[in-house]
């Protein structure tokens, strides 16, 4: 997958379909995700190194003709984007991410490309960017004051009539938004995957390109409600898993271009050879990437596996919870909490992370925390803590006590992804998944004594996740007693260097686990 294969798809594509027809656009989160981005803004930033970009450079090179901003575009802070932004030859669009002071479009709400028709007027094809109004929980830090984020639906709203008015024949949405009409959060922002709404309530658009919801969709119609068209929406997978390519045939109606018909498929980037243009292009940046996650940076006395991690007490999570600890207690030792108890927080990110017995690298750490979240602590009371797990624990479906145990279909119920699953250390407590979701939660206590309502506990939890992400309970309205700005991941890799040794008898605490009726599923 990546663009290197990515850029092989296009030319081919090109090549078919004559490079004066096709046009290129990216849905966003292009310059977070990955360790050569993490690199390049954080180990080498380019807002100081001031060289281009990786992404932008390759961007270029493969020839895109609009970017549209994702949430994580946000990540690193504004001043990075703007260099970015600064870097891509290709616009880099943003319709409803407006300055919080005037009102005013922060990026570039739309372009109209011009393709040449031989012998003919040439068609005039309009594209709208919309960015994900998350970005306002998700990087509250970076955005809050300066960044406002409207709702997808009104702004296609404004823009679209304006973008047929300056003549338009095509109108392509790009829209970092999922297509099923939820959100992560509450109803205190615009909805979060509204890409198919867009579709069906805003007249004249023909075509939705969007991502976020990292879903492969070749193809998909919805029914525009005001015109009765139909809409055509897909989108390209994940980290450069999939290209969708749509087609679009038009006739000349009354002197002006009419869409006839229009399809779309998606094409799997691992069918093709890497382009060696891109590969070579990107080779130094690429190596100081590869070199920085192979750094070994300590010794494990024993492989630690997160497989097990959605469903019993790992060593491996409670390693994360460990430093997490660690560090909220230093930091608040002084303050009036320091007496509180110190508890952690953490989600089973990735199933596959591994810490190897023997030596384990910066690219085994990122393995095991693959957001770059930074820690905050918060403070909640007995009460809240109980609302919090039980929140957490409608991850699991609801089985019957002594009914077989399938672990395919144990987690994730409701669609609850891995990273909404969070755990809890310092106190101990039982999941009982015979009960509905809501009821689940028995014998919470601390230091063997049963957790008591109005108690109060001092909490880390990353930012994601204390600004609301996930739509957890209490987090977001608690009091904060701890935010540095540390990135979680970098504060593993620190610990683990100070110490050279990982040696899960120090920090393994199997403080939780699942029962049915009092009986341990496991």
């Amino acid at each position: 997958m990546g663009l290197a294969k990515v850029s092989t798809l296009v030319n081919k594509i090109r090549a078919d379909r004559g490079a004066d027809h096709t046009l290129l656009f990216d849905s966003g989160d292009t310059i977070q995700g990955t360790p050569l981005d993490y690199y390049f803004a954080k180990i080498e930033p380019i807002t100081e190194t001031k060289k281009t970009h990786p992404m932008a450079k390759a961007m270029n090179a493969i020839g895109y003709d609009a970017v549209t901003l994702g949430n994580h575009e946000f990540n690193y802070g504004l001043p990075l984007l703007a260099t970015w932004v600064k870097q891509m030859k290709a616009p880099v669009l943003g319709a409803n991410a407006v300055s919080a002071k005037t009102g005013l479009p922060a990026y570039r709400p739309f372009v109209i490309k011009s393709m040449p028709v031989k012998g003919g007027r040439p068609v005039r094809v309009g594209v709208l960017g919309l960015t994900n109004p998350g970005s306002a929980i998700w990087d509250k830090a970076n955005v809050d004051g300066k960044l406002k984020f409207l709702d997808l639906v009104d702004t296609a709203k404004t823009w679209v009539p304006v973008i047929r008015k300056l003549g338009a024949d095509v109108v392509l949405i790009t829209a970092h938004a999922g297509d099923n009409g939820m959100s992560s959060y509450g109803s205190d922002l615009p909805v979060e995957n509204a890409s198919a709404m867009v579709a069906e309530q805003v007249p004249g658009i023909d075509a939705v390109l969007f991502g976020h919801a990292h879903n492969d969709v070749p193809q998909r119609f919805v029914t525009n409600k005001a015109t009765g068209k139909q809409v055509l929406l897909t989108e390209p997978g994940r980290w450069g898993n999939r290209l969708s390519v749509v087609d679009f045939t038009l006739t000349k109606e009354r002197g002006s271009w009419a869409v006839t018909s229009k399809a779309s498929t998606t094409l799997n980037t691992n069918t093709v050879a890497e382009d060696p243009k891109i590969v070579a292009l990107m080779k130094e940046q690429h190596d100081k990437t590869v070199g920085y996650v192979n750094q070994v940076i300590a010794q494990s006395k024993e492989q630690l596996s997160a497989a097990e991690s959605p469903y019993k007490d790992t060593a491996i999570l409670d390693y994360i919870q460990k430093v997490q600890t660690d560090l909220v207690t230093k930091a608040i030792a002084g303050t009036p909490d320091a007496s509180l108890p110190v508890l952690s927080i953490a989600a089973p990110f990735s199933r596959t992370a591994v810490f190897p017995a023997g030596p384990v690298s910066v690219r085994d750490m990122a393995g095991l925390y693959v957001y770059d979240n930074t820690l905050l602590a918060v403070k909640l009371t007995g009460a809240q803590l109980k609302d919090y797990l039980e929140y957490s624990a409608k991850y699991f479906a609801q089985v019957a006590p002594g009914a077989p145990v399938d672990l395919r279909a144990l987690t994730n119920a409701g669609g609850t992804p891995d990273y909404n699953y969070d755990q809890l250390s310092g106190v101990t407590y039982d999941i009982d998944i015979s009960k509905p979701a809501g009821q689940r939660i028995v014998g919470l206590s601390y230091q063997g004594k049963p957790v008591a309502a109005g108690q109060s506990f001092v909490v880390a939890i990353n930012n994601y996740r204390q600004s609301g992400g996930g739509g957890f309970p209490h987090v977001a309205t608690a009091r904060v007693v701890y935010t540095a700005q540390v990135e979680i991941r970098q504060a593993l890799i620190e610990y683990a260097t100070a110490a050279g040794t990982i040696d899960a008898s120090t920090f393994a605490d199997p403080n939780w686990k699942l029962v049915r009726e009092g009986v341990p599923v496991f």
